[in-house]
């Protein structure tokens, strides 16, 4: 193409070894480039763009300082690797990136020798490098050989428990192990609490310029002739800001607060903490998110993640949607009843915009939390907000909630206080692939003595479903809905309350009896519409609720129906698996009922659009209605009279 940046360094590295031979000079060419061609690449994809370009220089310093794959390079989350992909190894398949058979947007120990540890949720990488640096002290000996262990963490992921609890554990082992602390002073959103203000003090205090001397490393690393002045440096950062003596405390030499743009100070301390460590060592690197591409310098969040875009202008091609998506109308119905009701508190873990509270952020201040990345607290939280009297709405990712689940059973459930659960991105969300699918809400709350849980079929559903939320204070509630775009209903004035635990029936019809829950009500229309074409009208129901169920009318299906088939957005042990054990308790496969339950196979799904997803899952419309005929039988007589 003709707008492809001009590498002519970058085109010499095909791995990091490649980069040994490089003068210090060279070195923050290939930066350049790698910058150049990392914007580049995610302009043609889309994908995760400002963290990358905030760790360019630090990935070129690291790789040429270390020696990949036999030391371990940890990125945490890790939605800022594009740059370390591209370097090793895998810069002809940037453009296949969380697409269907391509790259992973995030680190994937299948995926090359150079992704020690996968990743995609936050605050994992220091446990993770210290199990390794033991394993490696205990003789271990995995194929590339175990070096030195380095995990590169931002400023919001090490705020939350994971990272602190594997510091405290790292600092005891003494253990020679390396924490690079990539400070954006800005996660996905703003960053929350105490430590995102301890790591902005640390470098407000003063010129920058003046910690370039204490920056060169902690005094004990540092060559002897260095050692006085930089001393006095640090002494001078300790007493001004607090400097690093929180993570000294933990047992981490303390290097820092350095540039980590600066070629030639990451070039000066890695390799200053090459030679000499000897325990753990905490690098705190300032960074800037979207640095080098104005566009992403210039977005709220430092271009976090983005749309195919123009790689000249920034300016992103998202085609434009018909329907609302499911998270806005969650974060519109919710505020409409937060103006009725001032006891309404929305929870979320570092992801306001993501889980639709942004407009309730910009309401209701006062009344919306942003706890950071900490979904263990978050939903404590709100079950002491409910305990307080309020009717908290505690909004967290499906995929995120598993982070948070001895909190839902101990703290909530076991309790009965009344939080309310709106569980986003719930089935299979497409280019995020497996670490970010909704697989397990279903079962993991549905288990819960206590629990309502809903699935919106649709996004007028969802409106009602916030209205049962509000109007439920008897225990828990849970509703969960997609990611994307929802199907174009008409959408009601104002939701109703939904009875508990009552399902709504679609369509009458006979001999097979269809019960969905959640969105795949629409792909059930579907294969209806089509098996109506071969003379089968099934009766359909949308059962609204996994629990309590609405026994009556399932064990009505059942009796009146020679098969039951029932189809959900999540692996086995949900809705499926508690009406088998209706059915199974009430005697009826005694009789003879064909039951089905389509949910999702036993394996990790890749990442692919969602339909190709849900086309592996086997839950699409034509998979629905091969399911049909072959529940009755009628596609074996096909295959019998042929």
């Amino acid at each position: 193409m003709s707008d492809r940046p001009q590498t002519p360094l970058l085109d010499r590295v095909n791995t990091p070894a490649d980069m040994k031979g490089m003068s210090d000079a060279e070195l923050a060419q290939l930066a350049h480039e790698l910058r150049l061609e990392t914007v580049f690449s995610v302009s043609e994809t889309g994908g995760h763009l400002g963290a990358g370009l905030g760790v360019v220089e630090m990935t070129v310093a690291i790789h040429a300082v270390f020696d990949a794959p036999k030391d371990r390079l940890i990125w945490d989350v890790s939605h800022q690797c594009y740059p370390h992909k591209i370097i090793t190894g895998r810069r002809d398949r940037m453009r296949t990136i969380r697409q269907k058979d391509g790259l992973s947007g995030f680190t994937k120990r299948s995926e090359s020798p150079y992704d020690p540890f996968g990743a995609a949720h936050s605050s994992t990488s220091i446990s993770a490098a210290l199990g390794m640096a033991v394993a490696r002290d205990l003789g271990g000996a995995p194929e590339h050989g175990l070096g030195d262990c380095i995990a590169v963490i931002g400023d919001g992921s090490i705020s939350a428990g994971m990272a602190f609890e594997a510091m405290n554990n790292a600092g005891h082992l003494k253990k020679r192990m390396i924490v690079i602390l990539n400070d954006n002073d800005m996660s996905i959103a703003p960053p929350t609490g105490a430590m995102s203000s301890y790591l902005s003090r640390l470098y407000a205090g003063a010129p920058f310029q003046e910690f370039k001397a204490a920056a060169k490393g902690a005094v004990s690393l540092l060559p002897p002739p260095f050692q006085e002045g930089a001393r006095r440096a640090k002494e001078l950062l300790k007493s001004a800001t607090v400097g690093g003596t929180l993570f000294e405390e933990l047992g981490f030499s303390y290097v820092g607060p350095i540039d980590g743009h600066d070629m030639d100070q990451l070039l000066a301390v890695l390799r200053t903490v090459k030679l000499r460590a000897d325990g753990p060592v905490l690098i705190h690197a300032i960074t800037k998110k979207g640095k080098g591409y104005a566009p992403a310098e210039n977005a709220a969040d430092g271009g976090h993640a983005t749309a195919k875009f123009d790689f000249v202008t920034g300016k992103q091609k998202k085609a434009p949607s018909n329907a609302p998506s499911y998270t806005s109308v969650f974060g519109k119905a919710l505020v409409e009843h937060a103006a009725e009701d001032s006891k309404i508190v929305a929870v979320s873990a570092a992801m306001p915009d993501g889980t639709g509270l942004g407009l309730m952020a910009e309401r209701y201040p006062s009344r919306t939390f942003d706890v950071g990345i900490a979904e263990q607290h978050a939903v404590t939280f709100a079950a002491g907000l409910a305990a307080g009297g309020m009717k908290p709405f505690c909004a967290i990712y499906s995929t995120f909630l598993q982070r948070g689940y001895d909190q839902i059973v101990h703290d909530v459930a076991l309790q009965g206080l009344p939080v309310r659960f709106p569980i986003d991105r719930a089935g299979l969300v497409g280019a995020d692939g497996a670490t970010h699918a909704g697989s397990f809400d279903i079962a993991f709350m549905t288990n819960l003595p206590g629990m309502v849980v809903m699935a919106a079929a649709d996004e007028a559903e969802l409106v009602h479903m916030v209205a049962t939320a509000v109007a439920y204070d008897d225990g828990p509630i849970a509703f969960r809905y997609p990611r994307g775009e929802g199907v174009g209903v008409e959408m009601p004035e104002k939701g109703e309350v939904l009875e508990i635990g009552k399902s709504r029936l679609i369509q009458e019809g006979n001999r097979v009896a269809l019960l969905s829950f959640g969105t795949r009500l629409s792909e059930v229309m579907t294969a209806a519409e089509n098996l109506a074409a071969k003379g089968i009208t099934p009766t359909i129901i949308d059962a609204r609720f996994a629990k309590p169920l609405d026994e009556d009318a399932i064990l009505n299906l059942a009796r009146n129906h020679e098969a039951l088939i029932t189809i959900e957005e999540g692996a086995v042990g949900g809705f499926g698996s508690h009406v088998a054990q209706l059915l199974a308790d009430n005697a009826v496969f005694d009789a003879g009922l064909k039951y089905r339950s389509m949910v999702f196979p036993d394996i990790f799904i890749d990442q692919a659009s969602p339909a190709d997803m849900y086309a592996a899952a086997a839950m699409n419309a034509p998979q629905i209605e091969a399911k049909v005929l072959e529940t009755l039988g009628i596609a074996d007589i096909a295959t019998r009279r042929a």
